[in-house]
């Protein structure tokens, strides 16, 4: 990150305040007048849920069309997709379940949050050209959404736009603010990190790490667990599918576990919950391992009871929980970023085609870093 530093003068506050209000990129003095763009676009190309996945997603519980676009309306912006955000909150948006939002619809587009470039606009903020972060949109090659619901991400030499979808994006918010205000580190404690290697856990770990912590991950491959121990600075690595955790744990944590920082659920989760301190803390973050399970075969922990001898703070959060406070969140993650604090990976797939198979990526632990699918090039 030297180099974008360097852009912006020795004042990392400059950029910063670029990170984290956009929308002063918005302003009536510095953008030229916004035009409607001839275009030839008329047909868009979108995958529909078809059927409630039932396990794994299943070939035809999604369907791709192709079908004509409308006329763009006043005020919207047509949003060409050149990245797709892969979560495994997709997963949880495709059944019928009392979520955080509502389940997507049978016979509606899919939903998932991504970043494009303006087309075409008919919104007097948000001229053609722009860059930017659309919200919660749809799968498809294009959106057409109000102009004021989407956010221009700034041009900054060196950063990739992917970087506004991992540490500078909602995966990175979700770090942050589900380990500070719910871990609440303090220098010398333990950490423990499962789905370590992905989007969040990956910056989790190095997020403890700069605050003191001794960090160990938990991992599915013994690539993966050398990625978090040699690049990102974890302390020690799990590869849980080859070892035994409760004694690899016992190993990496002799005084046991100060802060669990969980992604996944299931017998992982009920080895770490065995060795909690006394006053520890568990951000609930996602329980991965049982998103394609019965819901009514799924169970708690066979040992929950530790969490009350314990006396563990438990908080499930969801990462618009904090959404008020995002720009905290772009500062500390950018200056993070520009001190060469933070490592990051992000694991591309090509073609809208392949969104539902590169979404089982996240579920067959095949991602390093954030998933994400690219739908278009860059401009």
């Amino acid at each position: 990150m030297k180099e974008t530093r360097g852009n912006y003068g020795s004042d990392p506050r400059l950029l910063i305040s670029k990170l984290c209000f956009p929308r002063q990129l918005k302003s009536p003095k510095t953008l030229t007048k916004p035009k409607q763009m001839a275009t030839e676009m008329t047909t868009n190309t979108i995958w529909y849920l078809r059927k409630r996945p039932v396990g794994e997603v299943a070939p035809d519980d999604l369907e791709l069309v192709t079908e004509e676009m409308a006329p763009l309306a006043e005020g919207h912006v047509r949003v060409r997709t050149i990245y797709l955000s892969l979560d495994p909150t997709n997963r949880i948006w495709m059944s019928d379940m009392d979520a955080y939002l509502p389940p997507v619809e049978i016979g509606t587009p899919m939903r998932g949050g991504s970043i494009g470039v303006i087309e075409e606009s008919r919104s007097e903020s948000v001229p053609v050209g722009s860059i930017v972060n659309t919200g919660l949109a749809i799968w498809a090659a294009y959106n057409d959404l109000p102009g004021e619901g989407v956010n221009v991400l700034p041009a900054i030499p060196g950063l990739p736009l992917t970087a506004f979808m991992g540490p500078l994006g909602a995966t990175g918010m979700t770090a942050y603010f589900g380990l500070t205000e719910i871990g609440q580190p303090k220098a010398g404690e333990t950490l423990v990190v499962s789905a370590a290697a992905g989007a969040v856990g990956s910056m989790v770990g190095q997020i403890g790490k700069n605050m003191g912590c001794r960090v160990v991950g938990i991992a599915g491959s013994d690539e993966k667990c050398r990625w978090l121990t040699e690049t990102a600075g974890f302390d020690a690595a799990i590869n849980y599918k080859v070892e035994d955790v409760g004694e690899a744990l016992d190993r990496h944590c002799p005084d046991g576990i100060d802060i669990n920082f969980e992604n996944v659920g299931g017998s992982i989760m009920e080895e770490v919950i065995a060795r909690l301190n006394d006053f520890s803390r568990m951000p609930l973050c996602g329980l991965i391992s049982t998103y394609n399970a019965d819901p009514d075969e799924s169970t708690g922990p066979k040992n929950f009871a530790n969490l009350l001898m314990r006396r563990t703070l438990v908080r499930g959060f969801i990462i618009i929980d904090f959404l008020d406070r995002f720009a905290d969140g772009f500062a500390a993650m950018a200056s993070l970023l520009m001190d060469g604090k933070l490592q990051y990976e992000t694991d591309i797939v090509e073609g809208l085609e392949n969104a539902p198979t590169a979404l089982a990526r996240l579920f067959e632990g095949r991602n390093l870093g954030k998933l994400v699918l690219k739908v278009s090039d860059e401009p």
